[in-house]
């Protein structure tokens, strides 16, 4: 283990940008490359580093380099904060915005945001747009920089958001099968949305008979109801492409408007330049629809 020098506050940012670098690549030689120095210039800055923190990094051996378990743990936030960094710089200072970030659940990105995307692109030629799954909503905030498209209420913390619409349930089925969707088995979707019992309760009507299957995604639920295996309480939000071209039909039952909602959200350091501004109200407009 290297020793560990007392520092105050983070190491120089010559020695991140080399770390992960040589992480990247799983070589000095191929980072000092990138850099245009010497391997030995970049072996130097690695021990530097390592010394102030206190930890080994890289296993050296005649074979080359790999990295330790504390390097496999602290390369992917380094390499974060880098991008994060230069993303934030350009976006800032520089003259144009040149990549996006988006994140969000699956469901919500296969459903809301792609089938959109094709209007913006057209408006924004030169804009990479990045999209990054967020399995969990816990883990949301590890996507902290990135816009984000949350369901909910609104009103997160340390983020400006924009409606893109509220959420509403109907009865789906596949094609040919809204006619008699009261003899299907209802799917299950288990989650925060109101339920078959919840559609009832308000609108006063029958529901259908519990089926099988149960899911914990709407985007499963909408896929089931697709094959046939049943009707879903779906999301017409989530559902509208699958509507507009024919995959999945309404039955003739009334809709379950609920409380919640879909938003896209930014860190308040976004929209400050008059391009980030654009932006944000070219995709707000896009994905409202």
């Amino acid at each position: 283990m290297a020793k560990k020098v007392t520092k105050q506050g983070l190491p120089p940012l010559d020695w991140l940008k080399v770390f992960e670098a040589a992480g990247r690549h799983g070589s000095f030689t191929a980072a000092a490359e990138e850099f245009g120095a010497t391997q030995a210039a970049v072996s130097q800055r690695i021990r530097n580093l390592e010394s102030w923190l206190g930890r080994q990094l890289f296993i050296r051996s005649a074979r080359g380099v790999s990295l330790t378990v504390d390097g496999e743990s602290y390369l992917p936030l380094v390499h974060e904060s880098l991008r994060a960094l230069e993303q934030g710089t350009e976006n800032l200072f520089g003259q144009t915005v040149r990549e996006l970030r988006i994140a969000g659940l699956p469901s919500h990105l296969e459903m809301l945001l792609l089938p959109r995307l094709a209007a913006f692109s057209k408006t924004f030629p030169d804009l990479r747009l990045v999209t990054e799954t967020v399995p969990r909503r816990l883990d949301f905030e590890a996507a902290d920089g990135a816009l984000q498209i949350r369901y909910g209420r609104g009103g997160w913390e340390g983020r400006q958001e924009a409606l893109l619409a509220s959420e509403v349930l109907q009865p789906m089925t596949a094609p040919g099968q809204a006619g008699h969707w009261r003899q299907l088995p209802a799917i299950e979707l288990r989650g925060e949305r109101p339920g078959w019992a919840e559609w009832s309760r308000v609108t006063g009507e029958a529901a259908p008979e519990a089926g099988s299957l149960s899911v914990d995604s709407m985007a499963h639920a909408l896929r089931a109801a697709r094959l046939g295996l049943g009707v879903v309480l779906g999301s017409r939000v989530l559902a509208a492409n699958l509507l507009q071209t024919g995959q999945l039909d309404c039955a003739r039952a009334p809709e379950l408007p609920t409380i919640d909602g879909y938003w896209l959200t930014w860190p308040p350091s976004l929209g400050k330049s008059k391009r980030q501004s654009e932006i944000l109200t070219a995709l707000t407009f896009v994905l409202q629809g």
